[in-house]
């Protein structure tokens, strides 16, 4: 019973390896910003999300949604990709894959959390996240939390702002060079 109870508390000490990424951002916020993925709250999510950023599906895609004291949104893979086209349908879009059904959890969106954005529909992420610039009390419950920052918030900081209510970034917006999941 005893070698068992030594063997428990190894492993318990010894956390497996844990999923994360790692997002280079050009524009007014120049920097790297480094997310811890939580698999074990949102597996469906962290793995549609890894997927993306390991086909290089992330890079290149602007930040279009930027709501300061609030988040700033990205991951639109079909339509925000920064290539001089017409960003006049980014946020509008996904990735070709199916959506998500929702993963709700009992984590709260403080500053810094990473959470999937959706339609009204609770079971339609898709690609886009979005990054908290402070406590979201209202998402609680509602909302995928797939992660948050652990290094880089003044990068996020850092990020141009949009317009308006709804936030949408006019001009240039910034732009994640890189997106890299580490382990």
């Amino acid at each position: 019973m005893r070698k068992w109870a030594v063997l428990a508390l190894s492993l318990m000490a010894s956390p497996a390896l844990a999923t994360g990424l790692k997002i280079d951002i050009e524009g007014k916020a120049n920097g790297s910003v480094e997310i811890d993925l939580f698999e074990n709250v949102a597996p469906g999510h962290v793995e549609r999300i890894t997927k993306l950023a390991r086909e290089g599906k992330y890079d290149g895609v602007v930040f279009h949604r930027v709501i300061d004291g609030f988040m700033a949104q990205t991951g639109d893979v079909q339509f925000g990709r920064l290539n001089g086209g017409d960003m006049r349908n980014a946020g509008r879009g996904g990735s070709d894959l199916p959506d998500l059904k929702q993963e709700f959890s009992d984590k709260k969106f403080l500053r810094g959390v990473v959470g999937m954005a959706r339609s009204q529909n609770p079971n339609s992420a898709n690609s886009q996240f979005f990054i908290m610039f402070a406590p979201g009390e209202f998402l609680n419950g509602d909302y995928t939390v797939v992660g948050e920052v652990t290094d880089g918030m003044e990068v996020v900081d850092a990020i141009k702002r949009g317009a308006g209510q709804n936030g949408t970034v006019v001009g240039q917006p910034d732009v994640m060079t890189s997106v890299t999941v580490t382990e």
